[in-house]
């Protein structure tokens, strides 16, 4: 009985011996992690003469103060940990794109109090007459920054830029275009024109990096205040939930990442959850070379303490104009892509 005994601790020792070495082997997943935010107002309470930033002061309507500041820049990094800790990413996002943002000092304070991550800035001016911008971060220990371009849209009342930045992770290169399109309001009528005239502009900065590859990687991310299905998206850009015809169709063609997605929205309005704030993606992306996105790669990040306490809508900073001290109107997006030799 001793021997057997023996025999089978010899045995089951080797079985250990054999089995770690395969599983230490295991070389960790290589990925981009991104994400989008439309961060509701990220403003600095000094006035600005040169922007419509009055009610964003102590004395203006919203009484925006240097303590109030504090709170929201708390609640933008208590999401980026909250990411970090999240069992599917465990890191920070390597690129950060935040809607909303007043200036590059604000933007940068922010990002720069982030523990374990020291991200670089990428930031153009806008003409908006608020003075509300497109933010971009980036880790330049996971990714190496190249050319980098604003665009105007022309209209009659001044919007946003649409930001083209290229990377290069692991040696692949892609590039992101970031969008923050004209809102609706008043009437969406009135308002569709100014964003088909951004989408235009969108569709030919994707043209321009297309012309040369039909298989380069490109991210298009924003607050597009427009639907998936609405003309701007459909028709101008070229949004669409069959991955087979993007494939099919690279140079017109993108893949919109809300297609079959379980969760909510991104934006709760008239007592529904919308989808204005989208990740697209070319055909590049789902070819499984350089950076790709798998089938689980998209997500409408929450958890509780983004919602109000209904748990029903995004938990604002403002609520119709009284302030509520929350982190966002808007919930953000995330994209896991991973990096195929």
């Amino acid at each position: 009985m001793r021997i057997l005994l023996c025999c089978f601790f010899l045995l089951f020792s080797a079985m250990l011996l054999i089995s770690r070495p395969a599983t230490g082997n295991q070389k960790p997943e290589k990925t981009v992690l991104l994400l989008w935010w439309n961060v509701e107002n990220l403003f600095d309470p000094h006035n600005d003469p040169l922007t419509e930033d009055d009610d964003f002061t102590p004395e203006g309507k919203l009484q925006w103060t240097e303590k109030k500041l504090i709170l929201k820049e708390m609640r933008i990094r208590h999401l980026l940990t909250a990411i970090k800790a999240h069992p599917d990413y465990r890191k920070y996002p390597d690129i950060v794109a935040f809607a909303e943002v007043e200036n590059r000092n604000v933007f940068e304070e922010t990002l720069s109090r982030i523990q374990g991550v020291s991200y670089k800035t990428i930031y153009y001016e806008s003409p908006d007459p608020r003075g509300i911008d497109i933010g971009l971060g980036y880790n330049p220990q996971t990714l190496c920054p190249e050319i980098s371009k604003a665009y105007s849209v022309p209209l009659g009342r001044a919007t946003r830029k649409i930001i083209v930045a290229g990377f290069s992770a692991a040696g692949h290169p892609f590039h992101v275009i970031l969008n923050h399109w004209p809102s609706r309001s008043f009437d969406t009528g009135w308002s569709e024109p100014k964003r088909l005239a951004a989408a235009k502009v969108t569709r030919h900065i994707l043209d321009s990096l297309l012309v040369g590859n039909p298989n380069a990687d490109i991210i298009v991310m924003g607050d597009f205040n427009d639907e998936p299905e609405n003309k701007s998206l459909k028709q101008v850009v070229g949004s669409s939930f069959d991955a087979a015809k993007v494939k099919a169709n690279s140079n017109a063609l993108l893949y919109n990442c809300w297609n079959g997605y379980k969760g909510i929205g991104s934006y709760y309005f008239n007592k529904h959850w919308q989808h204005i704030d989208q990740i697209l993606l070319s055909a590049g992306m789902l070819d499984n070379r350089g950076l790709s996105a798998t089938e689980n790669a998209f997500r409408c990040f929450s958890f509780s303490r983004l919602l109000d306490k209904y748990g029903k809508k995004p938990y604002a900073t403002y609520e119709k104009r009284k302030y509520t001290g929350g982190y966002s109107d808007h919930l953000p997006l995330l994209l896991k892509a991973s990096i195929t030799p």
